[in-house]
C-alpha cells in the first residue's frame, strides 16, 4: 500500500440509530459522497455503475478479503472457477424443484402456527425459525440442531455488529464443531452420497482430490450465513412492505403468479444484505477517489439498487420493472449460486402466508425496530395476522 496518510473519515456506517432508516443514510451517501472512506470499512462504494465496474473487474478488485478460508466467495479465478463448478449443481432447477414439497410442508406448519396466534413478532416467532428449518431440511441436518443454529445465527450477527473479534472467533469455532459432528456421524454410519447434501459434499473432488473438512466447513458456513440470516431478513422486509400496502396484498392473493417479481422488486427497495467486500490489487481511481493496492472496499448493494441513474423512480415499487439491473443476488462471476433456492423459499413463504390469511397488518400495539449495520431488515416486527376463513 502506497498511502502514507490515512484519508479523513467521510461517514460512520455504524452510526444509524434511534429510528433512523439506514437506507436514508445510504441514499444520502450515494448522492453526496459516492465513494466514501470510513475508519471501520475503509472505502464504501454506493453508485450502481461503480459497483458494476468492480463486479466486472475481478483482476483489479479481488474477493480474497478474509484471513480465513472462504469457499468460493473469498476466491478469484482460476481457483474460484473450480470450486464454483462444484457448488452450482446443488442449486440446479431439478434439485430445487425436488425440494419444493419439503419446503412447502415446513412453511405450512409454521404459517398455521402463527396465524392461530394472530399477534406475533414476525422475526423471532416466524422468520428465523422457518429459515432454520428449511436450511436444515435442505442439508439433511437433524431437528435437534434447529435451536442451536438459531442461537448461533443471533450470536454471529451480534458479533459482527459489535466488531467483537473474540466473539467472531468463538462463533467460527462453534460452527466448525457443529460441522465436525455432522461429518463424523456420516462417516461412522457409512452414509451414502444419496442420503443428503452434506454427505454429497463429502464425495466431491477438486484438483483430483476430495474436498477436505476445512473446505466443506467453509462451504456449509457460507450457505448457513446466507440462508438463515439473509432469508430471515428478506421475509421480514417483504412482510413489512405488504403490511404497509394492503392493496398489493390483495393483488397478490388474486394473482399469485406475480409473487416472484413482487418479491424481487420489494427486496430491490430494501435489500436483505447490505454490503459485500473486495480488496484492490493495484492503485485505481473510482468516483474521483484514489484507492491504493491492498485497501478494502465495501459494495453497498442497498444504495446501488436505489440509484436513480440505474432505475427510473428508483425508490418507488414497480411490479413491471425490468429486473436485469437488480443486484439483489449480485452480478458477474460471483453472482449468488443459491439464488434459485432462495427465490423458491421466499415464494413458498409468501404464497402460504397470503393464501392462509385474509390480512396482514402492523400491530399498533408494537413498534418495528430496524436492524443495525451490518444487518438489514428488522430486528423486531410486530404484526397481526387474520386467518382466512
Amino acid at each position: 500500500m502506497h498511502r502514507s496518510i490515512q484519508p479523513s473519515s467521510d461517514w460512520d456506517p455504524f452510526a444509524a440509530a434511534g429510528g433512523v432508516d439506514p437506507r436514508d443514510v445510504y441514499d444520502d451517501m450515494r448522492e453526496r459522497c459516492p465513494v466514501a472512506y470510513s475508519d471501520a470499512l475503509q472505502w464504501s462504494v454506493f453508485r450502481h455503475d461503480d459497483v458494476m465496474r468492480i463486479l466486472a473487474d475481478h483482476e483489479t478488485f479481488s474477493n480474497q478479503v478474509s484471513r480465513f478460508l472462504s469457499v468460493p466467495n473469498g476466491m478469484d479465478p482460476p481457483e474460484h472457477t473450480v470450486y464454483r463448478g462444484v457448488i452450482v449443481p446443488y442449486f440446479s432447477k431439478e434439485r430445487v424443484q425436488a425440494f419444493e414439497p419439503v419446503g412447502r410442508a415446513i412453511v405450512v406448519e409454521h404459517v398455521d402456527r402463527v396465524t392461530a396466534r394472530g399477534q406475533i413478532d414476525l422475526i423471532s416467532d416466524f422468520a428465523l425459525d422457518v429459515s432454520v428449518r428449511m436450511h436444515c431440511a435442505f442439508l439433511g441436518w437433524p431437528e435437534h440442531l434447529h435451536q442451536r443454529l438459531a442461537e448461533w445465527t443471533l450470536r454471529s450477527r451480534d458479533a459482527a455488529r459489535f466488531r467483537d473479534q473474540s466473539a467472531l472467533a468463538a462463533v467460527s469455532h462453534e460452527f466448525r464443531a457443529l460441522v465436525d459432528e455432522m461429518l463424523h456421524e456420516r462417516r461412522a454410519s457409512h452414509a451414502s452420497p444419496e442420503d443428503d447434501v452434506t454427505r454429497l459434499l463429502m464425495s466431491e473432488t477438486v484438483f483430483s482430490r476430495p474436498l477436505d473438512d476445512e473446505e466443506i466447513t467453509s462451504i456449509l458456513r457460507n450457505w448457513t450465513v446466507g440462508e438463515i440470516g439473509t432469508m430471515s431478513a428478506a421475509i421480514g422486509i417483504v412482510v413489512h412492505f405488504l403490511a404497509e400496502h394492503p392493496d398489493l396484498q390483495e393483488h397478490l392473493r388474486a394473482e399469485p403468479s406475480l409473487l416472484s417479481p413482487a418479491i424481487d422488486e420489494t427486496l430491490r427497495l430494501h435489500g436483505p444484505l447490505v454490503t459485500n467486500r473486495r480488496i484492490a490489487t493495484r492503485r485505481v481511481e473510482i468516483g474521483g477517489r484514489t484507492i491504493e493496492a491492498g485497501e478494502r472496499l465495501s459494495l453497498n448493494w442497498v444504495a446501488a439498487n436505489r440509484d436513480e441513474r440505474a432505475f427510473e423512480n428508483a425508490t418507488t415499487f414497480a411490479l413491471d420493472r425490468d429486473p436485469s439491473r437488480n443486484l439483489l443476488y449480485g452480478a458477474g462471476i460471483h453472482v449468488c449460486p443459491g439464488a434459485p433456492l432462495a427465490r423458491l423459499e421466499l415464494r413458498l413463504v409468501l404464497e402460504e402466508l397470503l393464501q392462509r390469511t385474509s390480512g396482514i397488518e402492523l400491530d399498533p400495539a408494537g413498534q418495528p425496530v430496524m436492524a443495525s449495520y451490518p444487518a438489514s431488515g428488522f430486528a423486531t416486527l410486530p404484526v397481526r395476522m387474520m386467518a382466512s376463513c
